[in-house]
């Protein structure tokens, strides 16, 4: 096995848990090459679901994939572990000591060496230095955060459940800084938690005594799709009674309210921040790789750094090229798929000494998704170059069939349908939110 090339992928999220899928696949069957995925958690759920997971519409132990088990399935090999540091000349990255939860050290520090590397660590909230942010705001970077997020969720509904029961004041207010995808469509699925949770016994307190609110700096909430789509989101947001403030750069989150620039404060117990990303911080320090100002690695449109060939990123982490274009590939699920497409035939490739494939971004559209109650988006035409606007049941399914799509890049299509059937027994057989 040592004297097979070896591929190390850091970072199992959508883009680098489908790549070492394929590689393992095709390549570690076949014994043609060793992979090694690394990650600092055990499971992997996809990032664009965690919003449900927060809310309790998702149950994260039913979606989640086992990285070691599934490893055994797919022919690679999986270390647990955060990277932090990287040796260029020596071709090793630094892996950091891993603790339990009471801060014993279980793993001391390892150096794992590499012939080829792939950086697909995803991307953290950027809170733009905002005072207050980190002390005072939720995040959903991680499956830890959104476990987190619901369990502070189902406690403030509790609380306030019992003060309307004593007849003291129960308003439950929750902002949402930033309206991109993940800040619209967690409003969406914390208004249907606001309206299930009475059903489940917490019948003192009523869906109105919820107040949510979603603030965006610019002048329309998903300012980087379609104006349609932006109209038709604050549309279905209003009618499900979610205040949305446009034009709002926030200055300061404080313990219960949050300050806008203009100085209005905004009462707030709950405040999750969902505007801008940017890579982690750990990045700029990597042997000298090339990144830009959000942390985010520098490549080539074969993916490969602008400082070493032989290490490559993919995903929210890194910034490409595209042709004609002054702006890198959109940080989004299916631009990190496409790329893990990519660059799964240039690894093949290099093993043969053929050339890096160029990575072109194809935009399939955009869909988002407001819980059960609708979802919205628009679609490229392949031919036209057109987009189509949908809302309803068709759009519905066409933004399941996205995580099915997912589903199958890691299980395959027979896998992929038993886990459908399951699903819709689980919900058949499970309440229709997370109650603990």
């Amino acid at each position: 096995m040592d004297k097979l090339h070896h591929i190390v992928v850091v970072g199992g999220g959508a883009g680098g848990l489908e790549l070492v899928t394929s590689l393992g696949d095709k390549l570690g069957k076949k014994r043609r090459a060793r992979t090694t995925l690394v990650d600092a958690g055990l499971t992997h759920v996809w990032k664009p679901l965690l919003h449900e997971v927060a809310s309790g519409s998702l149950d994260a132990n039913a979606n989640e994939i086992n990285y070691r088990a599934h490893a055994r399935k797919h022919h690679y090999e999986f270390q647990l572990g955060r990277m932090s540091g990287l040796d260029r000349t020596a071709k090793k990255l630094v892996i950091a000591p891993f603790h339990d939860e009471e801060g014993a050290e279980v793993v001391p520090e390892r150096h794992i060496s590499y012939d080829t590397l792939v950086i697909a660590v995803g991307s953290t909230a950027n809170d733009f230095g905002t005072p207050g942010a980190q002390d005072n705001c939720l995040f959903l970077d991680s499956l830890k955060q959104a476990r987190r997020f619901h369990k502070l969720m189902l406690n403030a509904f509790l609380r306030k459940n019992h003060k309307a029961l004593q007849g003291a004041e129960h308003t439950l207010n929750i902002s949402i800084i930033g309206a991109g995808a993940t800040g619209v469509e967690l409003a969406a699925e914390l208004r249907l938690a606001s309206r299930e949770l009475p059903v489940y016994g917490m019948n003192h307190l009523q869906a109105s005594d919820v107040s949510i609110s979603v603030i965006e700096a610019a002048d329309r909430i998903l300012p980087a799709l379609p104006a349609r789509l932006s109209a038709a989101a604050t549309r279905e947001l209003e009618h499900q009674n979610v205040q949305v403030l446009t034009g709002q750069p926030v200055s300061e989150v404080r313990e219960a309210s949050i300050i806008m620039k203009d100085g209005t404060e905004l009462p707030a117990e709950m405040t999750i921040w969902a505007a801008g990303i940017k890579a982690p911080a750990f990045l700029a320090e990597l042997d000298g790789l090339e990144v830009n100002r959000s942390n985010q690695l520098v490549v080539e449109q074969t993916l490969q750094t602008t400082q070493d060939t032989d290490v490559f990123a993919l995903g929210d982490c890194a910034a490409c090229p595209q042709p004609d274009s002054d702006r890198p590939v959109p940080p989004r699920a299916q631009a990190a798929h496409q790329q893990a497409d990519t660059l799964f035939k240039t690894l093949c490739n290099r093993l043969e000494n053929g050339e890096a494939v160029p990575f072109v971004y194809n935009d399939h559209g955009s869909l988002i998704n407001f819980s059960r109650y609708t979802t919205v988006g628009n679609l490229m035409g392949n031919l036209s170059g057109r987009s189509m606007y949908i809302e309803g049941k068709v759009a519905r399914l066409f933004y399941l069939s996205l995580y099915r799509m997912h589903q199958v890049a890691l299980h395959g299509m027979l896998r992929t349908g038993i886990i459908w059937l399951m699903d819709k027994i689980s919900r058949a057989m499970h309440p229709r939110l997370k109650l603990h």
